[in-house]
């Protein structure tokens, strides 16, 4: 399988580079896409958590690009400093989408609590496991069960990258909801933050087809240490 992941690996990592590519040529094309109403992604973000009930969570701008986030814990909607101040299609998208996780979490959302849950094992697991997964490869003859630590590690990151799919595209669909609900788009700003969404979701799912086939290649060599012995 060793040659047959290496072609897989490659594919994907050719699909990864060309949705990446993809995504920056978009988000790039409809940032030049002024919104008629004027309103920053900031002001896209406090709007569409006021019009849904949620006054508990705080919209703030982080530095650095395609660094958007909510964060749960202290529930912040983290906008980029070009989302958090500019005034165009890209930025609602992404500002609303955000807020999409923050409405999940405000009516319970059972893939964003179960991802959640996730999220301190897989930082442990960011840690430690490529130290295992190497360890267990070069001791396949001797401790394969080493190697099955790791690949049990590696699969709750693949579980993670998995359970984010779901997550990412119902956020997106809050988002486009709202904005069209609440007529705060133009029929062509409302088709470029369902475009620029679109390829922002199509990242996540690259990783998680990457995750999946790595963690096939992981447990390939076990399976092919164990015949050995």
């Amino acid at each position: 399988m060793g040659m047959s992941y290496i072609v897989l690996a490659g594919v994907i990592m050719l699909f990864s580079w060309l949705v990446s590519s993809r995504l920056k040529s978009k988000f790039e094309h409809y940032s030049k896409l002024h919104l008629q109403n004027g309103m920053s992604g900031a002001e896209i973000a406090e709007k569409m958590l006021a019009d849904n009930g949620i006054r508990d969570v705080r919209v703030i701008s982080v530095a650095g690009q395609l660094t958007d986030h909510y964060n749960p814990l202290d529930k912040t909607v983290n906008l980029s400093e070009a989302v958090y101040n500019q005034r165009n299609a890209a930025a609602a998208a992404v500002a609303a989408h955000e807020c999409g996780h923050a409405v999940q979490h405000a009516v319970g959302y059972q893939w964003l609590t179960m991802r959640s849950k996730l999220v301190p094992v897989v930082n442990v697991a960011s840690t430690y496991m490529q130290w295992i997964l190497l360890a267990g490869i070069l001791m396949i003859k001797t401790f394969p069960q080493l190697l099955l630590i790791g690949i049990v590690i590696f699969a709750a990151t693949t579980l993670f990258s998995i359970i984010t799919l779901p997550v990412e595209y119902d956020a997106s669909h809050r988002a486009l909801a709202w904005l069209e609900n609440k007529n705060m788009l133009t029929q062509q700003e409302q088709a470029g933050a369902k475009d620029s969404l679109k390829w922002a979701a199509r990242t996540y799912v690259v990783a998680a087809l990457g995750s999946i086939a790595t963690l096939l290649y992981y447990i390939s060599i076990y399976m092919g240490g164990n015949r050995r012995d």
